[in-house]
């Protein structure tokens, strides 16, 4: 099984290249930033202040077939990320309280609809989604690989806009 495995895998590997595709690994440049940290407080600053400087995955990045899952958490975090530029930069929120509430909700939002699309998929969803409620918003805080929102050194984000609108309730905070 482990041969037909890699023989496969080569064969795919091949097969995107042949067709003018660049020698990457979605999934690879993606784990570092997927899912996106929950905006808290301490990580507010870095959260607004950096984000032009942390990845977004143009369609263009990903491999046309295969890696659907990377695809979608691609454009999630495009979504959320674009969706932080509101809430950060648009004057929608004013003040640390109110960006911090449009940020979460920003959040929430993308990552609900991240699991929207994983539902929709004859694939295993993310674990994350598998949970109810407050039960999926700890499961990503938990695993997300940058809870501090730092950025890549020497990276600087093409400007993607979020493919579905977001509209901050203020009421909700």
């Amino acid at each position: 099984m482990g041969m037909k495995t890699t023989l496969i895998t080569v064969l795919t590997l091949q097969l995107t290249l042949g067709a003018g595709a660049r020698n990457i690994d979605p999934e690879g440049k993606l784990k570092p930033y997927f899912p996106p940290a929950k905006p808290t407080l301490k990580n507010l600053n870095a959260l607004c202040l950096q984000g032009n400087g942390r990845p977004r995955y143009p369609a263009s990045y990903i491999p046309a077939s295969g890696y659907s899952y990377v695809r979608r958490a691609g454009n999630a975090v495009n979504r959320i990320e674009a969706w932080f530029t509101q809430c950060c930069h648009r004057g929608v929120a004013q003040g640390y309280k109110q960006i911090l509430c449009c940020t979460k909700q920003a959040w929430e939002t993308g990552l609900s609809q991240f699991c929207i699309e994983e539902y929709s998929t004859m694939t295993l969803v993310h674990k994350c989604c598998e949970k109810k409620q407050q039960g999926r918003w700890n499961c990503f805080e938990k695993e997300a690989p940058n809870p501090s929102y730092q950025r890549l050194p020497g990276y600087i984000a093409p400007l993607i806009p979020a493919d579905k609108l977001f509209i901050w309730d203020p009421k909700k905070c």
